[in-house]
């Protein structure tokens, strides 16, 4: 007995036998899975510009805080395409377009060669798109019209004959079927570009430990072996400054919270750097003359490098990307602000550089970081983008204690004008996550700190400040009456214990102490604010003769009877003096002068893989345009004699893609027909007759 199996019993049995290769094949090489893997490149991608990659990891943290930075330093998105996970999705998408590409391109060019020639009539009279014709032509003449009919339109034919029926096979468009194939081969192509330039042999050598972080600042001669890179091929990105007259072979990798040094197989020196600025001091445009000598070189490259002008050699990029300070030698004059020293002294350094300073008995290190010759601040009243000033010179510069401690200061070579007056601009941060705090100290007659320094170092004199305040609690005594009660040495006291206080904090916490102690002594209410006001008296005096006595004009004028320029100077010094606990420094820089020396900023990438992207990138517009802009149609047309004579005819096409376009374009194809038929019939009547 014969037994037959069923369709649905056959399915689960082959089913069984698909092996385990012909599954991963057909998972790799699926739509949803290109798809997938496609949609988180490029929101890798987005996220990759969006946040600006390779920078330091201080200014990451300063910029995202604490929490995010920790979390987004884990996902790697700090240099996103460099990132594991990021270079395994992009081998991922290769390996699954690859086999897609393995599996549908014989497909494709085998349907770009296939005619379809073996249609029967019953399916051509299926097609929603037909038409036809009865005549009496031959069928030899119906046959050559419709042969030119499908060349005028473009369409390449074969013939078939099917019995004494002809079929007329056309197909025009089949050059579509490559955009599906140069698109997805474009994405192999991008990402394997990509994967070249995303430097995987630094990032091999990172996790397996043959490669160290350095993050100290130290010179190229002191860095370790384990933390440069000899002369590769590889891709790279990193920057260099250099100063004018001098030369450099490496560049710096930002890596993490630190960096690597890559030789490079040239040296580059720099003749001279050049920067214009507006009138306000924004840079305008700035260019390095350079000169590239390498041993391969017949003779030196001199080339000047501008914003996307960069000098290309041997597969290195040298663009212009910024510029700085490249060891500007600094005067300085340093106002002790602690300890029994109260003369300032000059001294010479160099950006860059660090020097040991000895400040009230106590040994500092002073490193300077950086000198502007420009200094653009918005104006008080500023109200776009454009109301800016330039404030003149500045310099940079850390005070490393000797315990290892360091606060940065950046200070102000001239006065600032705020609110109407003068300061001197110096501000202070304990690291560089932090804002600075700018301290405001009042510019004299003649612009220049001196005074209020003066006024300031004089407080920290005992015996100044004791005479000041004998002095002034004799005239506050006076004032009141009380100028033979025996009450200066108790008012003087008092004076200089609130003097005290107001360097050490500030004048609200000093009116508090006051109300606390006249609340703890119990004075009555009533007596309450004219003790406070005399004590008050009392310390401003006592500030005003010390004030007067820094000044050195021997005018012991109380602050009523001073001049307006006099009384906002002393308004002014109250409350830098408020503030100097708070700066925390032992000693204030001055700048007096500069000599500057400038430094360009170049970046110097190689990028390998680029030509392939731009293949890649090459591909994917082709295919694109022969996707959207070649139509792939078919059209077809059947011939058969009629029994007693003359020919019919019936043209049929087709067309997935675009439907609605195809129906204009077959009936173009149909009209031709009609017209080159009713003519062909006109003809042949004319001869009859």
């Amino acid at each position: 007995m014969e037994t037959t199996t069923t369709p649905s019993q056959a399915r689960p049995k082959r089913r069984r036998q698909q092996g385990t290769a012909a599954i991963l094949l057909q998972f790799l090489g699926s739509m949803n899975l290109a798809i997938t893997l496609l949609v988180v490149v490029a929101i890798a991608s987005i996220i990759g510009t969006i946040i600006q990659q390779n920078q330091p990891y201080p200014d990451y943290l300063l910029k995202f805080g604490p929490f995010w930075f920790e979390v987004f330093a884990k996902l790697g998105l700090y240099d996103v395409y460099s990132a594991v996970w990021y270079l395994f999705m992009l081998t991922f998408l290769v390996v699954s377009t690859s086999v897609c590409l393995w599996r549908n391109t014989p497909v494709m060019i085998k349907d770009m060669q296939r005619y379809r020639e073996h249609q029967q009539e019953r399916s051509l009279r299926a097609f929603s798109n037909k038409r036809e014709w009865s005549t009496s032509l031959d069928a030899a003449e119906v046959e050559r019209i419709g042969a030119q009919a499908l060349q005028r339109h473009r369409f390449r034919f074969r013939r078939k004959s099917h019995g004494d029926a002809r079929l007329l096979a056309g197909m025009t468009g089949r050059t579509n079927r490559l955009g599906y194939v140069f698109t997805h081969l474009s994405i192999v192509v991008i990402c394997i570009g990509g994967l070249i330039d995303g430097n995987l042999l630094l990032k091999f050598r990172e996790w397996t430990g043959q490669l160290q972080i350095e993050t100290r600042n130290i010179p190229v001669s002191q860095i370790d072996e384990s933390s440069r890179l000899p002369v590769t091929r590889g891709a790279f990105r990193g920057n260099v400054n250099i100063p004018e007259g001098r030369s450099a072979g490496v560049v710096f990798l930002d890596l993490k919270d630190g960096y690597v040094v890559q030789d490079l197989p040239f040296r580059l020196h720099v003749e001279e750097f050049r920067v214009e600025h507006y009138d306000t001091g924004e840079p305008r445009s700035f260019e390095s003359d350079v000169i590239l000598t390498a041993p391969e070189l017949d003779a030196p490259i001199h080339q000047t490098i501008r914003v996307n002008h960069p000098l290309v050699y041997e597969g290195y990029a040298i663009y212009q990307a910024s510029f700085g300070d490249g060891g500007s030698q600094l005067g300085l004059r340093a106002w002790p602000l602690r300890g029994e020293d109260r003369d300032p002294w000059e001294l010479e350094g160099e950006v860059l550089q660090a020097q040991s300073v000895e400040i009230g008995g106590r040994e500092y290190r002073l490193e300077l970081e950086d000198f502007e010759l420009f200094n653009v601040r918005p104006t008080e009243e500023a109200q776009t983008r454009r109301d800016v000033r330039n404030v003149g010179p500045s310099f940079t510069f850390r005070l490393r204690a000797p315990t290892g401690e360091a606060r940065e200061y950046h200070n102000f070579m001239l006065p600032v004008e705020v609110r109407g007056r003068q300061f001197f601009l110096s501000g202070v941060r304990s690291s560089p996550q932090e804002d600075f705090r700018y301290l405001h100290l009042p510019a004299d007659s003649r612009g220049r700190p001196d005074t209020f320094l003066s006024f300031y170092n004089s407080l920290q004199d005992q015996d100044a400040l004791r005479t000041a305040s004998e002095r002034a609690a004799e005239a506050t005594l006076a004032e009141y009456g009380l100028g033979d009660s025996g009450l200066v040495p108790q008012v003087a006291l008092s004076a200089r214990d609130l003097v005290r206080r107001l360097l050490e904090e500030d004048l609200p916490s000093v009116l508090h102490y006051l109300e606390q102690s006249m609340m703890e002594r119990q004075v009555p209410e009533d007596r309450r604010e004219m003790l406070m006001t005399f004590s008050r008296l009392a310390m401003e005096r006592t500030l005003w003769e010390v004030y007067e006595a820094a000044r050195g004009d021997g005018d012991l004028r109380p602050v009523s009877d001073a001049d307006d320029d006099g009384q906002a100077f002393f308004r002014d010094s109250l409350a830098a003096l408020s503030a100097m606990d708070l700066y925390a420094a032992p000693v204030f820089l001055q700048l007096t002068d500069f000599d500057q020396v400038q430094a360009t900023g170049l970046m110097i990438a190689r990028a390998p893989g680029q030509p392939i992207v731009y293949l890649g990138s090459g591909l994917l517009t082709l295919g694109i345009l022969l996707m959207f802009y070649v139509s792939h149609r078919r059209a077809w047309c059947w011939i058969k004699p009629r029994p007693g004579g003359g020919t019919e005819l019936l043209l049929a096409g087709a067309n997935q893609r675009d439907p609605l376009g195809f129906q204009r374009s077959f009936g173009a194809l149909a009209d031709e027909l009609d017209a080159r038929i009713k003519a062909a019939e006109v003809a042949a009547g004319h001869r009859r007759d």
